[in-house]
């Protein structure tokens, strides 16, 4: 019998300085982190160590300790405490809006009743969709990572909400790039920009997430026992776990439905996308499916209300449903499902379900 492959170790990946924030939260309440430490299985010595990483799970565990024993859910980042549960508000709150970007709105005006040191927005502007986070009062040395948490939470509670993985285009921050800076990629799934300035004119510092404005208008797939099973586990909350983008593929579908004659591949397709045919391929593949996939998804349900609804000749039917000769059509129709164009219409019209 072969033997089972060793599981790898966990990557420690998260820089030290997320928990030596952490810890300045616990000074600033005259409390003793060393339970919380304990807990993550770090050591005092390892936690004085800037350059030193944790892994995932050890970050998990000391945020989640802490924010139960301060009481507090932004970990001393806020001039006030958000007591446990605060979060878990703001996302009920919001769990009854029609779309996302309704949803986004409500969170942003409801944080603003529990903090007054920072302003979150949801903004829309030449089809990008900007979600911007104002500080309105000096944050001081938890600036970074309250910004940090407080963006990060929002996107995966946004992510929550759809069900789907939402690609950022550009992720931007105030302030200047950290030493642990190439953490943020992996958090983000984007691309980071520090130092930001904000075109218009402002004393305050403005951070913000862009992501393509579609994203606002898709509909919450979340329900109230949906939210209970996440607050479960809400730190566990990440991007990584959606594997599909629901508004890359509405948009890969929409297209190839409606040019289905000039979208026979990744070179005709991409430009419609604004993506190049590489780029096209990758992001399909991320998300668990391909255009192969995709085109017989959109060429099997047109074909089927074709044959169904009109009269219109297989021939017909075979070019609207984006094939480029009716014998490759009707080879395909018959994988999908085990009967001929013609065989299907007849059935139909014998169930007493004649075409129009």
């Amino acid at each position: 019998m072969r033997p089972s492959p060793a599981k790898r170790p966990p990557v420690a990946a998260t820089p030290m300085a997320f928990v030596q924030a952490i810890l300045r939260a616990y000074a600033a309440q005259n409390k003793s982190p060393s339970k919380a430490l304990e807990f993550a299985q770090i050591t005092p010595s390892q936690a004085k160590k800037s350059n030193a990483h944790i892994t995932a799970l050890q970050m998990e565990r000391i945020s989640s300790f802490a924010m139960h024993e301060l009481d507090d859910e932004v970990l001393g980042c806020l001039s006030r405490q958000l007591p446990w549960g605060t979060y878990g508000m703001l996302v009920r709150a919001s769990l009854t809006s029609p779309t996302l970007g309704v949803a986004l709105k409500r969170w942003c005006r409801h944080h603003g009743l529990v903090t007054d040191d920072i302003e979150l927005s949801v903004e829309e502007l030449d089809g990008k969709a900007h979600i911007r986070l104002r500080e309105l009062k000096d944050l001081g040395a938890q600036r970074e990572f309250g910004v940090l948490s407080i963006l990060r939470n929002l996107y995966g509670v946004a992510c929550w909400l759809i069900d789907s993985r939402i690609t950022l285009e550009q992720v931007q921050f105030a302030f200047e790039a950290p030493a642990h800076q190439a953490v943020y990629p992996l958090m983000f799934q984007g691309p980071v920009q520090f130092g930001y300035t904000e075109a218009s004119a402002s004393d305050h510092a403005v951070s913000e997430l862009v992501m393509n404005a579609s994203y606002l208008e898709l509909p919450l797939r979340r329900d109230e026992a949906a939210l209970q099973r996440m607050l479960e586990t809400a730190l566990t909350l990440t991007v990584l776990q959606y594997r599909k983008d629901r508004l890359l593929l509405t948009q890969v579908k929409q297209a190839l439905a409606m040019h289905p004659q000039d979208t026979h591949s990744a070179e005709d397709l991409a430009p419609l996308l604004n993506l190049s045919p590489r780029s096209l391929h990758r992001q399909l593949k991320e998300e668990g499916t391909s255009l192969q996939v995709l085109k017989d998804e959109v060429r099997r349900e047109r074909a089927i209300e074709l044959l169904q609804r009109t009269r219109k000749p297989v021939k017909q039917v075979a070019e609207s449903a984006g094939f480029q000769n009716e014998k490759s059509f009707i080879r395909a129709f018959k994988q999908w499902t085990g009967q001929t164009p013609a065989a299907f219409r007849d059935a139909r019209h014998r169930s007493g379900k004649a075409p129009m």
